[in-house]
């Protein structure tokens, strides 16, 4: 059995890697792959329904980091934030809409993110 956490999150042609971290949530998702979705965007930040149930963990919160993957329990969604969003304060960090769980990060460049719209088709495997 692999212990890899890496995924890697696929729209169209774009292709970026992901590192999921320890957590029960994390470990949840991880579970749930491969996915196929439907993306929505919420400022600089893309959603998706993944199907997965999780509450709130320890660690939970509204403030990210650009890069930061959290997990929606409200929406069931995987969420990337890559800027600031609808709720960020002006200047201030990528702010969910509600409270997330922390799940992971991406590695490399997470500001292809922003040709991503609404309807996109979206799928989350791990990585070879």
């Amino acid at each position: 059995m692999s212990t890899s956490r890496k995924i890697t999150i696929s729209v169209g042609r774009l292709v970026v890697q992901a590192e999921l971290n320890q957590t029960p949530c994390a470990s949840a998702i991880l579970a749930a792959l491969p996915l196929d979705a439907t993306a929505n965007t919420w400022g600089d930040e893309v959603y998706f329904d993944i199907g997965v149930r999780h509450p709130l963990e320890k660690g939970e919160r509204e403030d990210m980091a650009v890069g930061e993957l959290g997990f929606w329990p409200s929406g069931r969604s995987l969420c990337i934030f890559f800027g600031p969003t609808p709720a960020s304060d002006k200047d201030g960090p990528p702010r969910a809409a509600s409270k997330v769980n922390p799940v992971g990060k991406i590695i490399g460049s997470h500001s292809v993110f922003g040709s991503v719209r609404d309807g996109d088709r979206i799928s989350v495997t791990l990585a070879e």
